[in-house]
């Protein structure tokens, strides 16, 4: 394998350039698009990477529609009428593309987790009907109860503390609109939502939201999150225990139950039609056999732009989300691109767009790939690079996934380093990154992140670390470079993602799902096809 160094400072200077106000918060449809996408393009060109496109270009149009939701809320509870204000009560929209929508005394029902799960045995609808009906959902997958010790959760269910694709808003949606629902809400704990407050979705409220303008799932009439101390407080003036029927929702014999609370809402969305762009690289493979195969590397260039209203700095940086991955994409391809001769397969980069607005760049890749995803080996992610120092590991979301977890392995020995599955895998980060749209359309997939051991800091320093950065930054527009920061540890995070990249692009087998993994049997189908 061929001995490639990154350099931190080239990755603080990529980092200070694409989170400079210049940049004003690179939002999808903006001149911070704009500016974005001609920097990538620049960059790729310099270090002598070929366009990705086959139509000779480094973009892939994602065509999107802006939304701007307005939205009212209000309840009638056994004949008294309460109005619900928003970022405080709740916060949502509706993501259907009609200018103005009115729901009417819609029924609310609790379905518990909203989960169909058939090779669980678990249907939290049980065929009850919901047209024209607002369903109460909690996050997260069931939490069932281990036989054994009711302290823990049943590992021989939805994996027990390990969050699965039933955890998702899509998979809640996709079982809900069948039953014939037309208004979600969605009840909001901060342990069940990777620690982000229901403040910061408060934060993000009333911006422009964005929808793939070619994506037909239906969608919602209303679409609410609400903090559980407004769900306690309906539940009690409904005349039921939020927390009973929370418990009850943990066992496969729960029926949904109507609180006898109607809903009345209106949505006001103002719309926008644009074209954004995911800007894709590509380094040749050199055997003519093999070089019509891919390895990909995805990293989202997208923020959330400048919010005037906001007192002082007005920008959204996202220097750590995501311009710090950006930056080591970029590196990693400048590293390929200087290799003495290419790999035998093909290598192809994408920066990807309005990953911020639900992995829409890397859906919309997934759904019209620049190469099929029969030949697609494997996707790795990089989102939120290690800017504290070196590690004696790495961390790898999607471990136990596939059989690219020896292969970490192996590259993680060659450094001097182990490998460690998410520590904490009952966040579900895995769903919310653009890895998992590559795998939920079947190509294996890894979201490579930093380590947890520190070398030379002290017990807890990663928590602390990590955790100041999601309380205070993480979608902020404090998410800015800082002076204390040690790339080290993000150049080695970004040598070990090229080293996973070169051993498959050198000819290594086409990665495996494992057994039961939901994404296999859409990839052994794709793969048979192609035979």
């Amino acid at each position: 394998m061929p001995a490639v160094h990154i350099d931190p400072a080239a990755l603080l200077r990529h980092i200070e350039t694409l989170a400079s106000d210049v940049f004003d918060g690179r939002k999808p449809g903006t001149q911070g698009e704009a500016l974005t996408v001609d920097y990538l393009i620049d960059t790729f060109k310099r270090h002598g990477l070929a366009p990705g496109n086959p139509d000779g270009s480094y973009v892939q149009e994602v065509p999107l529609t802006g939304i701007t939701s307005q939205t009212t809320v209000s309840l009638s509870i056994g004949g008294e009428r309460i109005g619900w204000q928003a970022k405080r009560d709740f916060v949502g929209g509706s993501e259907s593309r009609r200018p103005l929508i009115r729901v009417q005394a819609s029924e609310l029902v609790f379905v518990g987790h909203g989960v169909v799960a058939p090779e669980y045995g678990w249907d939290d609808y049980k065929g009850v009907d919901l047209r024209g009906k607002t369903v109460v959902v909690l996050m997260d997958d069931p939490q069932v109860p281990d036989p054994a010790d009711s302290r823990r959760l049943d590992p021989s269910m939805f994996k027990g503390d390990v969050k699965t694709y039933y955890a998702t808003r899509d998979h809640k949606r996709e079982a809900a609109m069948p039953q014939g629902a037309i208004v979600r809400i969605t009840v909001h704990e901060t342990a069940r939502a990777g620690g982000t407050p229901f403040g910061a979705y408060a934060n993000e409220d009333g911006r422009e939201a964005f929808t793939l303008r070619d994506d037909v799932e239906p969608q919602f009439d209303a679409d609410l999150i609400i903090p559980v101390e407004r769900a306690r407080e309906l539940f009690r003036r409904a005349g039921h225990d939020f927390e009973a029927l929370r418990e009850r929702a943990r066992h496969k014999d729960f029926k949904p139950v109507a609180l006898g609370v109607r809903l009345d809402a209106e949505v006001r969305n103002t719309l926008r039609e644009l074209r954004s762009r995911n800007v894709v690289a590509r380094v040749e493979g050199r055997e003519p056999r093999l070089k019509d195969e891919v390895v990909l590397y995805t990293a989202h260039w997208d923020h959330f732009g400048r919010d005037p209203a906001l007192k002082g700095d007005p920008i959204y940086h996202g220097a750590l989300d995501n311009a710090s991955g950006v930056a080591a994409l970029l590196e990693i391809a400048r590293s390929y691109a200087n290799l003495p001769e290419p790999p035998a397969r093909s290598v192809l980069f994408i920066a990807t767009t309005a990953e911020e607005a639900g992995l829409l760049g890397a859906r919309h890749y997934a759904a019209h790939p620049l190469v099929p995803l029969a030949r697609t080996l494997a996707d790795l992610n990089l989102d939120i690079i290690n800017v504290w120092g070196r590690t004696a590991d790495v961390q790898i979301t999607g471990w136990g996934e596939s059989d690219m977890d020896t292969l970490a392995m192996e590259v993680a020995a060659a450094q001097g380093k182990r490998v460690v599955p998410d520590q904490a895998p009952e966040l579900g980060l895995y769903y919310r990154q653009d890895a998992f749209e590559f795998a939920r359309a079947g190509v294996p997939s890894l979201y490579v992140r930093s380590g947890v051991d520190f070398i030379g800091k002290p017990p807890g320093y990663r928590r602390e670390k990590v955790g100041a950065y999601i309380a205070h930054d993480y979608h902020q527009v404090t998410d800015t470079v800082r002076d204390d920061w040690d790339l080290a540890g993000g150049a080695e995070q970004a040598e070990f993602a090229f080293a996973i990249g070169w051993r498959l692009a050198q000819g290594a087998p086409f990665p495996k799902w494992r057994p039961g993994t939901e994404f296999k049997a859409r990839r052994d189908a794709m793969l048979g096809k192609a035979r």
